[in-house]
């Protein structure tokens, strides 16, 4: 990347302040939304340090190799490639996970079913208990592998169509210390498991298909078609996974990420479909979550016996 008129003295090598500088010029002519943010991230990673210290070090000089490597990683986020695909993986609530073209990017907004998971846990008393978890539609793994993280006595197995998905989800359990009690399957949704299980998480595609086109590039263009098209209203997934649900989690929670505006239609056919599914007066046995932003991003539903 080059900088020609700001050097170091130390032969003219750029240096880490010129090369952030450079970057978040191009990242904002290229239109990306956060390009300060993005180039220090970008910065930081390829040249192995911290955010932190590209601010307390910007003298630093980059070498060579090292500015080659962080130009055709800037070109690749001018393209508008998340910086999660271009780096490779994902944070996502306190854990690292890596990604692949197979598996949808983890995005902030699922933290709130994990939010939402745990606080049911902790509701029933549940968290010393060895619970069964299942994830349908795993992807990275990271909902069953965050909350296996969250529940040291949980177990848990995680679905996916996709084999290449699985193979992440499986290194990411193995990264993140839980691979003794996370099994993994090759599943349409529901199409296979047998329970029972005590917890249901579940992040279905939920786009309707005429709306794919109309996403951020860095949605619509990177992750899988396979893990966005919700079908022609966003709701096919829920409809396939609720008639199952009653045999497969017995009596427990069945918690489900939705679209924006989508929840009060996804809690309606879940009680329309499921057995023993509280609505209406029993509006105590399905509970909502909003996101950071205000959305209404899970719905939830308790399941007796």
């Amino acid at each position: 990347m080059p900088a020609p008129d700001l050097r170091a003295g130390d032969g003219g090598a750029t240096r880490l302040g010129d090369a952030v500088a450079e970057a978040t010029r191009r990242l904002a002519e290229a239109g990306v939304e956060t390009p300060g943010v993005d180039a220090r991230r970008i910065v930081a990673a390829t040249c192995g340090v911290t955010t932190g210290e590209l601010i307390a070090r910007p003298e630093q000089s980059v070498a060579p190799d090292v500015l080659i490597q962080i130009e055709a990683r800037i070109a690749r986020r001018c393209a508008r490639e998340p910086v999660s695909r271009i780096l490779g993986t994902r944070d996502f609530y306190g854990l690292t996970f890596a990604l692949s073209p197979a598996t949808l990017d983890p995005r902030p907004d699922s933290e709130t079913l994990i939010e939402l998971t745990l606080d049911l846990v902790a509701e029933k008393g549940w968290r010393d208990q060895p619970l069964r978890i299942l994830d349908v539609g795993t992807g990275t793994g990271c909902l069953l592998i965050t909350l296996l993280a969250e529940l040291p006595r949980a177990t848990g197995l995680g679905t996916d169509i996709s084999a290449e998905a699985l193979a992440v989800a499986r290194a990411n359990a193995r990264l993140n210390g839980v691979a003794e009690r996370a099994r993994f399957a090759e599943y349409d949704l529901l199409s296979g498991v047998t329970g029972p299980f005590d917890i249901l998480v579940c992040n279905p595609p939920y786009i309707p298909s005429a709306t794919i086109e109309t996403l951020e590039p860095e949605v619509r263009d990177f992750d899988p078609r396979g893990a966005l098209d919700g079908g022609a209203d966003g709701l096919a997934p829920y409809r396939s996974i609720a008639p199952r649900i009653k045999e497969i989690l017995p009596a427990g929670w069945a918690v489900f990420e939705v679209g924006a505006g989508q929840a009060e239609s996804v809690a309606k056919l879940l009680h329309q479909m499921i057995p023993d599914c509280g609505h209406g007066e029993k509006e105590s046995r399905i509970r909502y979550r909003n996101d950071l932003g205000g959305q209404t991003r899970c719905v939830a539903v308790e399941i007796q016996l």
